[in-house]
């Protein structure tokens, strides 16, 4: 891999006005047909094969209304006044006209007709019916009727707007993540001390990015790509875009410093920093890719849009970033008094942090170890659902209407559940009744009378449980009416689901529940094959497996203390803590683990370098810790940075991934990568690098630190020595 990687480098420094015009006709065909055919992206989730996925499925064909997106007007009068006010009453009922006649809207109900008032007679609800899911609904019909609400507001009457019309936020780029950007450029200027390379690196990565964003946007219009789906390829894409330049042109950057010509240092650049690079990118990939494997839909395509924007960041480092490199020439070589140039003080950081470490390697590693369960103690404690208007910030319309509704119905309003009944004959209404009476379980505030459906041989139950949507209770009885149906079905003659949007978010977060040992398994086995192929070597997988799963662990713990604790929430933005966005654990260990191995490839195959050509474990892990330390120092910076940017998001199903993110980042490259590694190899000295015989015939050589380039270029490199910085007698 190392001369297929050299030659490509060599030929994109020679060529690179080709190189640099194939990427920007690539860049203007993707664009030109995103400006030509936009973009369609769906916010609907699916669940194959699920209970609720099947009830959904049904109801499109026997009641497709109870289908469509739906809106909530919430009216309330002040304490010592009601509704049938004559000036309320007139109010709402105005309200409700108005709203009847809004854009993309079939019906508005008249809460006085449907006797949708409470108890106290202070608040009223009025549905709104739209016959559309919520993909197909346009932003301004939401924004009509809430402007048709703040009409009907007074000072003795509030109106808010609620409902499914209110969905997750789609991909927005906001003030934080362009501060993480700015950060990331500030970063990268320190490490190289040249405003050149910085910017080189910067526009490596926002080319791949924007290639990857734009060609996914051009897929959504004959694929179905989710509206989340976005901003997850975004914050991957820039982070990994940033890194991976950063690695190929920090190598380039010390080569050159060494008086290495500037043609031969780029293509050695990308046959050694860019095959870990490859290396690294595939297991992103890979990682995100097998999200697929849980067998939801909306995952599937948030883990393939990330794997896009990651295969472009890839791409662009091995052949734009030689390209740029050759457009450059000898004007990024370090000043000769520079720090740059100077590869002793570049890394002495790092080599005084490698002594401290494996100086007693047997203190280091215990210290190592409590610290980092004690950040994932929190863990212990997650609980998953699946976002509503419940989390969304207190001061939103859609917030206030959920927790007007929960005051004066009962909290189980927000959270009403679907039951389907189907006949294969008789009367449908009637065997719903049948199975209304069998219902009457602990935690049912009431049950609707059967509504038919169209087909002759459905009927629909409205059921209100006591409890909100995201509360265990709900969850305990979705599954006891479920475990009743079975019964109810045979002595009814009917099929019987469970179904609605708090089923499907409970069926979602148990099949990723589900889903997460296995993944993680899958993922965990995948980098110890992997790792074993690049190191040779038993332990230095191993150990880098359990980095992986203890970074994780991290990562867990603060989300746990950010969403469900309030710890610091004000700081990160957090309006309402409880469950955790249900997809999070499962796209952290994705994107995590592939971030984790750039740093472990990175670092590990610099000492495992030195150990060949020197045999001796300690002071490798010195040398290859002073080399890469900075680098990853840098790259750790900006992946934080760049993610927890995206903290400040106003996306629910993005934040706590962004912080996860941002924690797993911290705690794998500072605790596990630059602490932990070291002072294990130090620790187990030669046998770290233990490999059976048999198993080393076996295993293929991939050579991703570029052994197989010493000898044979060892002349030509000596050769190419700049005059101007080789050593004179």
């Amino acid at each position: 891999m190392a001369t297929l990687l050299y030659r490509l480098g060599r030929t994109a420094f020679r060529h690179r006005l080709r190189f640099l015009a194939g990427w920007l006709v690539l860049l203007f065909l993707i664009g030109g047909g995103f400006a030509a055919f936009g973009s369609h992206l769906d916010s609907e989730a699916t669940i194959p094969g699920s209970q609720s996925q099947q009830g959904i499925d049904l109801l499109e064909r026997s009641l497709p209304e109870a289908t469509g997106v739906t809106a909530q007007l919430v009216f309330a009068a002040p304490p010592g006044a009601t509704v049938d006010d004559p000036a309320h009453r007139a109010r709402i009922q105005k309200a409700v006209r108005q709203a009847a006649a809004a854009p993309q809207v079939a019906e508005a109900t008249d809460p006085f007709k449907t006797k949708k008032i409470s108890a106290d007679r202070r608040t009223a609800l009025a549905q709104v019916l739209y016959p559309i899911k919520r993909d197909a609904l346009e932003d301004a019909s939401v924004t009509a009727l809430e402007d048709i609400a703040a009409a009907a507001r007074s000072d003795d009457l509030r109106a808010e707007v609620g409902g499914t019309v209110y969905s997750t936020a789609g991909m927005h780029v906001g003030i934080g993540e362009v501060i993480g950007v700015v950060v990331a450029v500030i970063v990268l200027v320190l490490t190289f001390g040249s405003l050149l390379a910085a910017g080189l690196t910067l526009l490596t990565a926002i080319t791949g990015l924007a290639i990857g964003l734009l060609g996914l946007m051009l897929i959504s219009n004959v694929a179905t790509v989710s509206d989340t789906a976005p901003s997850l390829a975004l914050m991957v894409g820039l982070a990994v875009g940033i890194d991976y330049a950063l690695f190929i042109g920090s190598r380039h950057r010390t080569q050159l410093a060494d008086g290495m010509a500037a043609e031969e240092s780029a293509a050695r650049a990308v046959a050694t920093a860019g095959g870990a690079v490859v290396f690294a990118g595939l297991t992103v990939i890979v990682a995100l890719a097998g999200l697929s494997v849980v067998g939801i839909p909306f995952l599937t395509v948030m883990g393939l849009a990330a794997a896009l924007t990651v295969l472009m960041a890839v791409a662009a480092a091995i052949t734009l970033v030689p390209a740029l490199l050759g457009l450059a020439g000898d004007r990024l070589r370090p000043r000769p008094r520079s720090r740059a140039a100077r590869p002793e003080r570049a890394g002495a950081g790092g080599l005084r942090w490698a002594r401290l470490v494996t100086r007693r390697p047997l203190l280091t590693v215990p210290v190592v170890l409590l610290a980092l369960g004690a950040m994932a103690l929190p863990a212990l404690r997650l609980n998953l659902a699946m976002p509503d208007n419940g989390t969304a910030d207190p001061s939103s319309t859609q917030r206030k209407a959920y927790d007007l509704l929960s005051d004066a119905f009962g909290p189980g309003n927000n959270g009403r559940l679907l039951v389907l009944v189907r006949t294969r004959e008789g009367d449908p209404v009637r065997a719903a009744a049948r199975v209304a009476g069998g219902l009457d379980l602990p935690g049912v505030v009431s049950i609707s009378d059967p509504e038919p459906g169209t087909d002759g041989r459905t009927a629909v139950l409205n059921l209100v449980p006591e409890q909100g949507p995201r509360t265990k209770a709900t969850q305990r009885l979705v599954r006891d009416i479920r475990s009743r149906t079975p019964a109810l079905g045979a002595a009814t003659g009917a099929q019987i689901l469970v179904t609605g949007s708090t089923p499907a978010a409970i069926d979602v977060s148990d099949r990723l529940r589900d889903s997460l040992p296995p993944f993680t398994a899958i993922v965990v086995g995948f980098s110890l094959l992997l790792l074993l192929l690049v190191f040779r070597s038993i332990l230095v997988p191993v150990k880098a497996a359990a980095g992986f799963l203890l970074s994780a662990g991290a990562a867990f713990g603060a989300v746990v203390a950010v969403f469900q604790w309030g710890w610091l929430a004000d700081l990160f933005g957090v309006a309402t803590t409880g469950p955790v966005f249900s997809f999070m654990p499962i796209v952290v260990i994705a994107v995590l683990f592939g971030l984790a191995m750039d740093y472990q490839v990175f670092l590990v195959s610099r000492i495992r370098e030195e150990h060949v050509h020197t045999g001796r474990p300690r002071e490798a892990v010195l040398t290859g810790s002073r080399h890469t330390t900075r680098v990853i120092t840098a790259a750790a910076l900006i992946m934080f940075a760049v993610f927890a940017g995206f903290v400040t998001t106003d996306d629910l199903t993005l934040k706590p991934i962004a912080l996860g993110l941002a924690a797993g980042i911290l705690a794998d490259a500072f605790l596990v990568r630059m602490t932990l590694v070291p002072a294990v190899l130090a620790l187990t000295g030669h046998g770290a690098w233990w490999l059976p015989r048999w198993l080393n015939r076996l295993l293929p050589n991939l050579d991703i630190e570029g052994a197989t380039l010493q000898r044979p270029h060892a002349e030509a490199a000596e050769h190419h020595r700049d005059p101007i910085t080789a050593p004179t007698d």
